[in-house]
């Protein structure tokens, strides 16, 4: 199925039924839902921590098959070398010369799942494809697709046998998201769903690769007032100062969030960030970037909304 750059239909009406698409497959509440495509339209990765079964992996499927572009798939195990996600050089023998030849990394968007069961090794062969749209092996560079989006999962309660993502690696990442286990209504219509065949079945392409490259230049230009950048700024500086914090946010952590109230400002019809769009952003920007004295995400929500009680909003 071919689309091209939206120009008939509204943007609006574009993204409502990207959302409609994937509410098709997925239960997620409309915030974490925007909070997802937010972080896709400001050229953001993404992380899905969670236990097992809360439909992580079908989330992340849902979204890349509502695009067209190339969605690729890595499993990670202990034994998963880098070569195994960036690709190596095979010699052909008919041409007598050695050929790169791309890894899954090589894709528009890439499910990386239970990405702690690889080895540091392999983690870290995707930082400067996360970083920097690229990927460097024996000696040359060669440029990702674009748009270019990672989506990772990890098991938080399934330790045994896994590495943890050291703080550098989990900076690489825009937002962190937690689905939660669903309501009693939700969970009703999964089965639901889950009768009729595999939800994923209904998925269809609605939007162009093409699409999203517009629509992420577009979110480029919202607007940051100087008194919203401070407010952002005093929330990064409280969380170097407060006693329950071993590890602060960077000026890359501040960017971050930046770029994220910039994406969700877009998809509100807004041409400007508010201090809301702050509010909305911070915990799933800051929440994995911030390393507690409790060291749980539990701890690091609680530090996040006691510095924002006590930070005056701009008017």
């Amino acid at each position: 199925m071919t689309l091209s750059v939206n120009t008939d239909r509204s943007l609006e009406q574009t993204l409502q039924q990207l959302k409609q698409n994937i509410s098709q497959a997925v239960i997620i509440t409309p915030q974490k839902l925007n909070l997802l495509l937010a972080a896709m339209l400001a050229r953001g990765h993404v992380l899905l921590e969670d236990v097992p079964g809360l439909g992580k992996t079908m989330l992340a499927k849902s979204l890349a098959w509502s695009i067209t572009g190339q969605f690729k798939r890595i499993q990670c195990t202990p034994d998963l070398l880098p070569a195994d996600v960036t690709g190596g050089s095979i010699y052909d023998q008919r041409e007598q010369r050695f050929e790169f030849m791309p890894g899954p990394v090589f894709g528009n968007v890439i499910l990386v799942d239970e990405i702690n069961r690889a080895s540091p090794r392999t983690q870290s062969s995707l930082l400067e494809s996360m970083a920097e749209g690229q990927v460097t092996a024996e000696g040359q560079t060669y440029d990702l697709p674009s748009p270019f989006l990672i989506i990772a999962t990890q098991n938080p309660v399934e330790m045994a046998g896994t590495f943890p993502l050291p703080e550098a690696q989990m900076d690489r990442f825009l937002i962190s998201l937690s689905l939660g286990y669903p309501t009693f209504t939700d969970e009703v219509s999964i089965l639901e769903n889950e009768a009729q065949g595999d939800p994923l079945d209904k998925i269809q392409p609605v939007i162009s690769t093409a699409d999203i490259l517009a629509l992420q230049t577009k979110v480029q230009q919202i607007s940051v007032a100087r008194p919203v950048q401070e407010y952002i700024i005093r929330i990064v500086q409280q969380t170097r100062t407060h006693a329950d914090v071993m590890l602060g946010i960077s000026p890359r952590g501040a960017v971050a969030l930046q770029k994220m109230c910039q994406g969700i400002a877009f998809l509100d019809s807004r041409s400007f960030v508010t201090p809301d769009d702050v509010k909305a952003a911070v915990g799933a920007v800051f929440g994995h970037r911030l390393v507690t004295r409790g060291r749980s995400v539990a701890a690091a929500e609680d530090v996040l909304a006691d510095i924002v009680a006590s930070i005056e909003v701009p008017l």
